[in-house]
């Protein structure tokens, strides 16, 4: 059966093929899910580094980033396989400041995972795709985090639909101005 918000759906869940890249990258979140899936593809050998990035958060007691850092390393990813990004506050800080660490590192990213909150995959991907260089391929591997929203679900419940309908608002103020960048 179709319903008039399928575009919302395909709108805002992203999810593509996983081919090998450069690195691996989680915008910040106190989730264990995203290290988890992001271990589970370093493990495959789709890619030689995994990028957390996150600063201080109240849920996890420390840094977002010490906090993913530690579940990678509970899931067996050596530590030096894990670079280092522990400043950033939001999803626009954990572009910029990770693109930062790889340059650093002498990482130029051609290719890269984004492992990230299903609900929150098209603001992500948007976010990093206007920070990295225009040649950046992403590859997004959506998980579904505690809230349990799904493409496939997110309709049937009050959370769902506020969750949802605040990424599509989000994504509107977001990059409203960037829109012009982007075309030339």
């Amino acid at each position: 059966m179709s319903y008039p918000f399928e575009c919302f759906t395909n709108f805002i869940f992203v999810e593509t093929e996983i081919v090998p890249a450069d690195v691996i990258l989680i915008p910040g979140s106190s989730h264990p899910q995203l290290m988890e899936q992001a271990t589970f593809l370093y493990h495959q050998g789709l890619a030689p580094f995994i990028l957390p990035s996150g600063g201080a958060n109240p849920r996890v007691e420390t840094t977002e980033w010490d906090f993913l850092k530690d579940v990678g390393v509970e899931n067996g990813v050596p530590k030096e396989a894990i670079l280092k990004e522990n400043r950033a506050q939001n999803t626009f800080q954990n572009a910029r400041f990770s693109l930062e660490v790889l340059h650093k590192t002498g990482i130029q990213p051609k290719k890269v995972i984004m492992v990230c909150m299903a609900v929150h995959s098209r603001r992500a991907l948007l976010t990093y795709q206007t920070v990295f260089p225009k040649e950046t391929e992403f590859f997004i591997s959506p998980v579904i985090d505690r809230t349990g929203i799904t493409k496939e679900n997110w309709f049937l419940t009050d959370e769902g639909i506020c969750h949802v309908m605040a990424e599509v608002e989000k994504i509107g103020k977001y990059f409203r101005n960037h829109i012009a960048n982007w075309v030339k």
